[in-house]
């Protein structure tokens, strides 16, 4: 392994399980972070020259562990190091479902990090943007794009949130089976925004997508082995797996963007979507819906659906109008706006997506069917404002060229 690229892949992949490990080992989220940094250090200098290891996870535990043993030593004044018990995860509080997580005996280290990054003494924001940096080591642009706030504004949160943890001497102890009912909502919430990013990231990158994507799918998984009668986590997975059944389809031979009424849905992966219909029924039975549940079966409608003509725009209007009650957003409104344009018309769609303008105006996708409608409507002036004003804001070329096959449609 000479590429710096993938070898670059292959230590973000195994953050996770690296960063949950050594925070096992260590119980202080400082030490394990330098730890692996150090560590990935380490595997720049010599897997160039010497090859990756075979397990690269294992080895940079491994070396985590021994750099952190020294920093310890050192910070001791060579004093001799506390019992094994003091520094290992030997004594789990945790439950034996926990234990056999993912495998005979092995701790699932991610999802313990989630739930330890959780910790309801941290703002809800602070605690998933903190695990999201921590956990999957996601850039913070690339944080700050999921919760639609600017790269300075997030900086400044996941520096306050560590701020606050370090002042409160907090040592990220594991939480116990109560701690965790408490912090399922927020572990949920930071899966699905490394689903998101996963699902969302560049054309060129479809490889470590996948890595994010299925990763999420992995982790949502294990979160409903630990809460198997909770709806939301039913949702939850329906949802990514809706999704998810749908990305093979999502980009053309040249990396260009189709929408879902073009896309071929005989590539769509059937098995997903199988397992994905089946979870939103069987989440929709406890009759407590919430937000991952009406997301997961405005997901179904479109996965029912045989051709795009098909699909139960109506329905799905409506299940909008339920999300927008249980958690409004003006992103959630614009979605609402598309399924309305097919019910209603553009003029309807866009006197409801005109009042977002100031809380979009930095969003891609707001100009982009603001142009759309305006275009449908031949206004064709505004139009091209709103489409300029998309591929300004556009995050990858595939975006961009997206929007100026709009324009050129219009133009001719």
């Amino acid at each position: 392994m000479k590429d710096a690229d993938t070898i670059g892949r292959t230590l973000a992949a195994a953050r996770p399980q690296a960063v949950g490990a050594l925070l096992r080992y260590f119980r202080d989220l400082d030490r394990a972070q330098e730890a692996f940094q150090e560590a990935s250090l380490r595997a720049l200098r010599n897997w160039p020259k010497n090859g990756a290891p075979r397990d690269p996870a294992a080895w940079l535990i491994f070396v985590g562990r021994n750099v952190g043993i020294d920093a310890v030593r050192r910070d001791k004044r060579l004093v001799a190091l506390p019992e094994e018990e003091a520094l290992s995860d030997l004594s789990d509080v945790e439950t034996p479902l926990v234990e056999r997580l993912d495998g005979a005996d092995y701790r699932d280290d991610i999802l313990r990090l989630l739930f330890t990054c959780c910790d309801p003494a941290l703002p809800p924001e602070h605690q998933v943007a903190l695990a999201l940096r921590i956990v999957s080591g996601l850039t913070v642009p690339q944080i700050a794009r999921a919760f639609l706030i600017s790269e300075a504004a997030m900086e400044q949160r996941i520096t306050r949130a560590k701020a606050r943890i370090a002042a409160a001497g907090h040592k990220f102890e594991t939480p116990d089976a109560i701690a965790r009912s408490q912090r399922v909502g927020a572990v949920a919430a930071m899966i699905y925004l490394v689903f998101n990013e996963g699902y969302s990231s560049r054309p060129e990158n479809v490889a470590a997508s996948n890595v994010l994507a299925e990763e999420a799918i992995r982790l949502g998984r294990l979160l409903l082995r630990l809460f198997p009668a909770e709806p939301e986590i039913m949702g939850l997975l329906a949802l990514m797996l809706l999704q998810h059944a749908r990305s093979t389809a999502r980009l053309d031979d040249r990396g260009e963007i189709v929408l879902l009424a073009d896309q071929d849905r005989s590539r769509w992966n059937a098995k997903m979507i199988v397992e994905g219909l089946a979870l939103v029924d069987k989440a929709f039975r406890h009759r407590q819906p919430g937000s991952y549940q009406i997301q997961a079966a405005i997901a179904a409608l479109h996965a029912r659906a045989a051709q795009a003509r098909d699909t139960d725009w109506t329905e799905i209007e409506l299940l909008y109008r339920m999300l927008e009650a249980v958690e409004p957003s003006p992103v959630v409104t614009l979605n609402r706006a598309a399924a309305l344009s097919k019910v209603k018309g553009p003029q309807a769609a866009l006197d409801l997506i005109e009042p977002l303008a100031d809380r979009l105006a930095g969003y891609f996708h707001y100009h982009g069917m603001r142009g759309g409608l305006l275009a449908e409507l031949e206004r064709c002036r505004e139009a091209r404002e709103a489409f300029d004003r998309a591929i300004a804001l556009a995050r990858t070329p595939a975006e961009a060229a997206h929007i100026r096959r709009h324009l050129d449609e219009m133009q001719a």
